[in-house]
């Protein structure tokens, strides 16, 4: 994940017998998180880490990609280390052979950044073959959350800090959630925004968590995310950060609320709520104390709080190293309450 690869225009001179076009609704491509699919032949997507997978044959393949601006996105092939790509236009053709061999491989598709950055479109492939896919893990978490669980300031391998666009350092592949995920055997959907609170958003944001949590883009748009669609055995609670200390009483009372929403979605859901892998000094203990008399006789809600704080990416962000932390803490956590091994 340290380089970024150029997005390449068709440059390997093929005969059309060498490749064929499968378009995005093709029965054997797999997608995982919040995507409107209105027109299925070409689905969008705003959210970090939303994901598309697929098994191609053959030594090369082309990702077709429509953009609204200039995301970054992960590829992944097989189990090779995921390589950073960002878009250049309004249609992109993202190359991907890395010496393959002529026979199947895996191909994973991740939106590295946020709803803030607009969205992806995905209009298909182009490869010797499609082929079917094993069923998805059963095992499903859901990772709502801030700027952190978007992987926001993290990846600095190609700009350093104070460079480059906001979202240049983004990197939700990377980021803690699909980590822990990964490590968990489990599909994972990020319902985070970067800046935003449970009752008080930061940065002139004009909505909380509660105002956008049943949509498809979590930052402006109106589709309805269909909830049943997706449902969670673990949702990990990351927020707070932004909102600061608060009235008590009120925070307490709109985070039971929320807690009582996503299990109205989710009614068979193990809900973990997180402290701030942000927090100072002054502000962790009032947090913590928050979550305490949170969860309080809340059956199937648990507490995990950060026993350190993380801040080396920019922001005062995690960095990739943090990440990876802040993921094998929360991994062994998760396995410890759902007994998974």
């Amino acid at each position: 994940m340290k380089l970024l690869i150029p997005l390449l225009l068709l440059s390997f001179h093929l005969s059309a017998a060498d490749t064929t076009f499968f378009k995005a609704d093709h029965p054997y491509i797999q997608y995982t998180g919040r995507i409107d699919f209105t027109d299925p032949a070409t689905p969008r997507f705003w959210q970090p880490g939303v994901y598309i997978k697929l098994k191609f044959k053959g030594s090369h393949c082309t990702i077709l990609m429509d953009d609204d601006t200039h995301n970054y996105l992960a590829v992944q092939v097989d189990n090779l280390p995921a390589k950073r790509f960002q878009t250049t236009g309004k249609h992109n053709m993202i190359n991907i052979t890395d010496h393959l061999d002529n026979g199947d491989h895996v191909l994973t598709i991740c939106k590295n950044t946020e709803a803030g950055i607009g969205y992806l479109q995905f209009i298909g492939v182009k490869c010797q073959a499609l082929l079917p896919l094993p069923a998805k893990p059963v095992r499903k978490i859901e990772f709502i959350g801030n700027s952190v669980t978007c992987g926001s300031g993290a990846d600095q391998s190609l700009f350093p800090c104070g460079q480059g666009q906001w979202f240049d350092q983004h990197n939700a592949w990377m980021s803690y959630g699909p980590l822990t995920a990964r490590a968990l055997k489990a599909q994972w959907q990020l319902a985070s925004v970067s800046g935003i609170g449970l009752i008080h958003s930061c940065c002139g944001m004009p909505f909380p968590m509660t105002q956008v949590y049943d949509k498809i883009n979590m930052r402006t748009d109106s589709i309805k995310w269909d909830f049943s669609k997706y449902q969670p055995d673990v949702v990990a609670v990351c927020l707070g950060e932004n909102d600061g200390i608060q009235d008590s009483v009120i925070f307490c009372n709109a985070y039971k609320q929320f807690i009582n929403t996503i299990k109205q979605h989710y009614p068979k859901v193990t809900i973990i709520c997180l402290s701030s892998p942000m927090a100072d000094q002054q502000f962790k203990p009032v947090l913590e104390r928050y979550i305490t008399a949170i969860i309080k006789n809340n059956k199937n809600v648990y507490h995990y709080f950060f026993t350190k704080q993380y801040g080396l990416g920019c922001g005062g962000h995690p960095d990739l190293q943090e990440h990876k932390q802040i993921a094998t803490d929360l991994t062994n956590y998760i396995k410890k309450i759902k007994k998974w091994g």
